[in-house]
């Protein structure tokens, strides 16, 4: 009976067992094939960053050689260093750094990028370039070749050693603090580098793009833990009792601030941070997953003003911006002083769909930037800046805006929102020197609720 049970089965078994090896087979040849995909991305990314920083320093040499009577060569030469940065930086986005400190690497190429690309806007026949500027070109182009060889050093270590860019991703995922892999050692090793390039003279423009916010910068007297915790009572409209907690950051630094977490019953905890200075909310987040899109972009905004007014927000704001996510509506506001809309000092507002429930504030922009900002007198009329617009333009609302440049500084300009080639642009003409400092492509939806708003 046992052989005649064991006869019948056999197939089955033998089967079985066949069918599991070549499941496991071909799962280990996936696995494989994900494996060899990964490691050749890292291996290409890493390869074009070595190439970008040779063609980078290559770049700032061409612009320290030409003459200074070749404005456009020199222009053009430095927007080809702005290119090349980008590329660079775009290549160390796709390698596994994450977990590695190469921040100073990141902040010297993210600086060389906007030096290069605010010195190719200008001028050069108003604008040459200063003696300050030249030696910070000779700098740079040192700083380039000596960030180039210790890349290529590397690129040499890891052809000839056969190391694989998976077996850095896996030392810098595990708990082991040693990572004596060669890779993450050369990398190490240049940000130790970059991290004594103090003597690069970036010049005003550019680093006031990097200043840092801090309490200083703020009135008010210090907020007290009590204090603290009766601005969040209050900004939540019910006292939470026990749930909610406040906790000192930074505690006796510049740059002490106050968090305040609330444990909900039925979901995740309700977040905010407070100014040390002045008690200020800086940032408000409530993580509700909201179920369906039924409110529009007009009814999102408007229960973004009734929850700004329900907060004592008493400055008049302006929706410059909208856009939707998993249901939820992010708001920008910018302040209207006078006539002027503030683009720097603005706020946004996370709104669920669903029922308009506020879900979030961002609020840093509209507390570290001043008031008062939008004095000033214009030489240009509006007629005069429309003068300025592309023919094609049909402009819909005009007004007056503050903004930023692409030099960090805040010009007054003459804001014209309108259609060319069948889409809605902002255009922003500096209303002292006619010079079209930006363009921005706009949504339909921000454009209806700009308009209705205007």
């Amino acid at each position: 009976m046992y052989q005649r049970l064991a006869a019948v089965l056999f197939p089955f078994v033998a089967a079985a067992l066949t069918g599991a090896a070549l499941w496991g087979y071909y799962e280990h040849q996936d696995k494989n094939a994900l494996l060899i995909k990964a490691e050749n991305q890292y291996q290409r990314a890493f390869h074009e960053l070595t190439y970008y920083m040779d063609q980078l320093q290559s770049e700032l040499g061409k612009a320290r050689a030409a003459s200074h009577q070749s404005e456009s060569f020199q222009r053009k030469e430095l927007a080809q260093v702005w290119r090349m940065t980008s590329e660079a930086q775009n290549q160390i986005n796709q390698l596994p750094l994450t977990l590695l400190p190469f921040n100073k690497t990141e902040e010297f190429l993210d600086r060389l990028a906007t030096f290069s690309h605010q010195t190719s806007l200008r001028d050069f026949r108003q604008q040459p370039l200063t003696e300050n500027e030249l030696v910070t070109l000779k700098t740079l182009h040192e700083r380039a070749k000596e960030l180039s060889d210790e890349l290529r050093a590397i690129q040499s270590k890891t052809i000839k050693d056969g190391l694989r860019w998976m077996d850095v991703e896996m030392a810098l995922a595990s708990e082991d603090k040693k990572m004596d892999n060669a890779i993450i050692d050369g990398f190490k090793m240049v940000d130790e580098k970059v991290a004594g390039y103090s003597e690069v003279e970036w010049g005003p423009s550019v680093m006031s793009l990097y200043e840092k916010r801090t309490p200083a910068m703020l009135e008010g007297k210090p907020a007290s833990e009590a204090d603290i915790r009766q601005s969040a009572v209050r900004f939540l409209g019910e006292d939470p009792g026990d749930r909610l907690s406040v906790t000192e950051n930074g505690q006796g630094t510049e740059y002490a601030s106050w968090s305040v977490r609330v444990d909900m019953p039925d979901g995740d905890p309700i977040r905010m941070d407070f100014t040390k200075q002045g008690g200020l909310l800086l940032w408000f987040s409530n993580p509700r997953d909201a179920e369906d899109s039924r409110l529009s972009p007009e009814q999102a905004t408007r229960f973004a003003r009734e929850f700004l007014e329900s907060r004592n927000y008493k400055d008049e704001f302006v929706p410059v911006n909208y856009d939707e996510y998993e249901h939820t509506g992010n708001i920008t506001f910018a302040v209207k002083e006078g006539d002027v809309t503030v683009y720097p000092r603005k706020l946004v507002v996370k709104v669920a769909l669903d029922n308009g429930e506020v879900l979030g504030l961002e609020a840093r922009d509209y507390v570290y930037e001043p008031a008062g900002q939008a004095s000033g007198t214009l030489a240009l009329t509006e007629e005069e800046a429309r003068q300025k617009l592309n023919p094609g333009f049909k402009v819909e609302t005009s007004g007056k805006a503050l903004i930023k440049n692409d030099f960090g500084a805040k010009v007054l300009c003459h804001v014209f929102t309108g259609k060319v080639n069948g889409e809605i642009f902002r255009v922003f003409i500096n209303a002292e020197t006619g010079t079209e400092e930006m363009v921005e492509r706009i949504q339909p939806i921000e454009s209806a609720f700009e308009n209705k708003d205007a």
